[in-house]
């Protein structure tokens, strides 16, 4: 489809540019256009997605020590559209993430970490939206004492696209936005984007690919630190089945300020397993 590939070659071009410089948030399901309904809906549209992730020799840096505290990676959580007013969508995102290492047991959580999003778009076509967003980010360290906040709030705009060629799909969100209230963190603004391929063989399995990643700006008043940045790679298969999808992968992930405590980034292999509502 010729006019679907002209307006996605500069698009996937310059999330490409991003996510060569960028870093990761973790493994929250990517935000997607979607097609504008007949008339206005409300809750027209509902995604749920658990995520499980083994990471392999996790390490800093900065040393070849192996961290006991990154083990294992989970995130669960949800995305609604409250309503469809046609020109666009008012959406809710929810996703809690509980990192675990093997300090002192197997299975040892350490960190909880809460986002909540809102968003309101409009549509440009039923293949592109451009969005306003408001994003909370909340970190906690479990069975380890924190007398202090760690969190932030973004305002921002988010660009989603969507496209095909033949059976293949692809999907791009671009995003930014300035931290307009922080606790412990020195972050000023954050930008980034995903990039998302999916191909299937037949009505049951496909093969997908996603890469996302961010790029952090920093007050360099509070400890003076420069820009931080990593990047979320991962391939796997894609089986659906009657009431959901299961996608099994493998990555890379290169996270920075990985302990909600520590201002160091992390970097490991892995591979995970991720069920999803569509």
């Amino acid at each position: 489809m010729p006019a679907a590939r002209r307006p996605l070659t500069p698009i996937v071009l310059a999330s490409l540019f991003l996510l060569a410089a960028t870093g990761t948030a973790g493994a929250q399901q990517q935000p997607v256009a979607v097609p504008a309904p007949d008339q206005p809906e409300f809750l027209p549209r509902f995604d749920f997605h658990l995520t499980i992730d083994r990471l392999l020799r996790s390490q800093t840096p900065q040393e070849e020590l192996v961290d006991e505290r990154f083990s294992w990676d989970t995130h669960y959580g949800g995305s609604f559209d409250l309503v469809d007013y046609v020109g666009g969508r008012a959406t809710v995102t929810a996703d809690y993430q509980a990192v675990l290492g093997h300090e002192f047991r197997p299975f040892d959580p350490n960190q909880a970490n809460y986002i909540l999003e809102a968003s309101l778009s409009g549509r440009t076509s039923d293949r592109t939206e451009i969005a306003a967003i408001f994003h909370h980010v909340s970190r906690h360290i479990s069975d380890r004492p924190k007398p202090f906040a760690v969190a932030w709030n973004l305002l921002g705009a988010r660009f989603l696209h969507h496209a095909e060629s033949g059976t293949t799909t692809f999907d791009v969100a671009i995003e930014g936005g300035g931290v307009v209230q922080r606790s412990f963190v020195d972050y000023s603004f954050i930008t980034g984007g995903q990039f998302q391929v999916r191909h299937p063989f037949n009505a049951h399995a496909g093969m997908f690919l996603h890469a996302e990643g961010q790029w952090f700006l920093l007050d360099k008043d509070v400890i003076g630190r420069s820009g931080q940045a990593g990047v979320r790679i991962e391939a796997g298969i894609r089986l659906n089945g009657r009431g959901g999808v299961m996608e099994v992968f493998a990555g890379y992930e290169r996270r920075p300020d990985a302990h909600p405590l520590e201002r160091l980034s992390q970097r490991w292999g892995l591979v995970g397993l991720r069920l999803l509502s569509r």
